[in-house]
């Protein structure tokens, strides 16, 4: 996911107490947005798919708040919250209407 791709860049740079804790954390979450989309796809039927798609919402949800403490940190420059934040902003709406649309 690009999310996890551009996030990792960044994260290359910290030092490892951060790395294990917070830097971790973002990357477990951000993983499984797509994950849980994959999965509840794949499970067949379309209630697994809106509970799989809710879970990847709350996983998006959790992503931005480790990247909010990730900043407040100082780990991330405003610039690199930057070119995150317009994902994850489209984000959002995109799974919501993608929940919507499955009967």
């Amino acid at each position: 996911m690009l999310l996890t791709l551009l996030f990792c860049r960044d994260y290359k740079e910290w030092e490892p107490l951060a790395k294990n804790t917070l830097g971790k954390q973002i990357i477990r979450s951000a993983d499984s947005i797509g994950g849980n989309i994959a999965e509840g796809v794949g499970r067949g039927t379309s209630g697994d798919n809106k509970r799989f798609v809710r879970i990847a919402r709350g996983s998006l949800y959790e992503t931005q708040d480790w990247l909010r403490r990730a900043y407040s940190r100082h780990l991330l420059t405003s610039d690199q919250l930057d070119t995150l934040k317009p994902i994850i902003d489209e984000l959002a709406p995109r799974l919501n209407s993608y929940l919507n649309s499955i009967k």
